[in-house]
């Protein structure tokens, strides 16, 4: 009965439960359990997971509360548009099971309280052992129906940049640590990659494209995998980086994968410190320098460096003379038949009028149905401006021109003031 009006102590119980079978992290470096909003979760590279609060069940109806809070987590941090939305996995209780683990924690309890209260309750030696053996059973039953209770996986998958978002659900069994069913469940459905082949990465780099011009930054690689549901998600950085240094080191670089430079020199045209067919440098573990496309590598490897840059021609083929002016590899074009494809749009603009007494809600579905979707395309670059104007018929007094003064320096406001007319 006591437990009844108390169920703050059957959560709590659980909490440290979990949380204790959580030091068991499996393939994560980082696991973020129970956590109160998105604020906690950092926006960060690695994959990592999240245990909902029992608070916020699984079941198989729309809209349950475990993928809404999934959902809210995935998509911002506090206000902010999350950005790395490709390192989140999800844990959840099953509705229906909550319901024996709850019995199970509170028998647990319940035949605690008796032991710790056996001198007030006058218990003589065989009843103290026959209720050290109840709470040992309900001990174990409260372990063996925590995993059973956390069996749902909520994934989050996009086919394409073109495609939405889904949500996909996965039972898992077993009697694993939570993280490390989780981790072979991921594993066994490449739904977490621990290695990557360069040959792979070559193929992901041309399906998308990833590639910004003829090359692309490695740091800007490991944001996109990070980034975009629609890659394959990784468990770290350090992933990508054995998949570059597996690239390089193909003999067969030239039909398969790619080549490394260590910077691209914008005045000469030319990529500095470019190689393939060999081990990585100790920058690639750094995430320092830039992937270069095989045709373009190739083409200044094949041209000795007294000659003019790389250039591009109609039929794909390298040329240029002492007198043709530098081109950057950006330009560089293999030979292929012209797209007759109609080029998408590249830029969007609006603007929208906010309710100013509503401006948190408001400015959250604006990032969340708007701002979130520009920003998840490969190489978007957002910009968000925020105008202000107020008129005032009777005046604004001395103390409230003082505080918003202050509170717009201290914003770093690119422009502000008041005005007598």
């Amino acid at each position: 009965e006591q437990l009844k009006r108390e169920p703050d102590k059957v959560v709590q119980e659980l909490d440290q439960r979990v949380r204790a079978d959580l030091r068991k992290t499996g393939d994560f470096n980082r696991i973020h359990p129970m956590p109160h909003s998105g604020q906690d979760v950092p926006d960060d590279l690695d994959a990592r997971l999240v245990v909902i609060s029992i608070d916020n069940c699984y079941s198989k109806e729309p809209g349950n509360a475990a993928e809404v809070t999934a959902k809210a987590i995935l998509e911002t941090r506090g206000n902010t548009p999350r950005l790395y939305r490709n390192t989140l996995v999800f844990l959840a209780a099953d509705k229906m099971r909550l319901q024996d683990l709850d019995e199970a924690t509170r028998k647990y309890l319940a035949w605690e309280s008796i032991l710790s209260e056996k001198l007030a309750l006058n218990l003589d030696p065989q009843q103290v052992k026959q209720a050290e053996t109840q709470k040992a059973a309900a001990d174990g039953a409260v372990t063996a129906r925590i995993p059973e209770t956390y069996q749902w996986l909520l994934v989050p998958v996009q086919a394409s940049p073109q495609a939405a978002v889904e949500w996909n659900a996965h039972k898992l069994s077993g009697q694993d640590s939570l993280a490390v069913r989780v981790s072979k469940k991921l594993r066994n459905d490449e739904l977490l990659l621990t290695g990557f082949a360069g040959t792979r990465l070559r193929m992901e780099l041309d399906r998308i494209p990833l590639w910004r011009g003829n090359h692309v930054a490695l740091k800007q690689l490991a944001e996109d995998f990070a980034r975009y549901l629609y890659l394959p998600r990784l468990k770290d950085s350090a992933v990508l980086i054995g998949a570059v240094m597996d690239g390089m080191a193909l003999l067969t670089w030239q039909e398969e994968t790619f080549a490394y430079a260590d910077s691209f020199d914008e005045s000469a045209g030319r990529y500095r410190g470019l190689r393939g067919g060999q081990s990585g440098p100790p920058s690639v573990a750094e995430l320092s320098g830039l992937l270069v496309q095989r045709e373009v590598a190739l083409a200044q490897l094949d041209v000795p460096s007294i000659q003019s840059p790389i250039t591009g021609t109609s039929n794909g083929k390298v040329g240029g003379s002492a007198g043709s002016p530098p081109t950057r590899p950006e330009e560089f074009v293999p030979s292929e038949a012209p797209s007759l494809a109609i080029r998408p749009p590249k830029r969007f603009h609006g603007t929208i009028t906010l309710d100013a007494a509503r401006v948190g809600r408001d400015a959250g579905r604006v990032a969340e149905e708007v701002i979130s979707h520009l920003a998840g395309l490969v190489g978007a670059n957002v910009t968000i401006t925020l105008e202000v104007h107020a008129e005032i018929p009777s005046g604004a007094p001395d103390h409230v021109v003082r505080t918003v003064t202050e509170n717009s320096r201290t914003l770093k406001f690119t422009n502000h003031g008041f005005e007598q007319e």
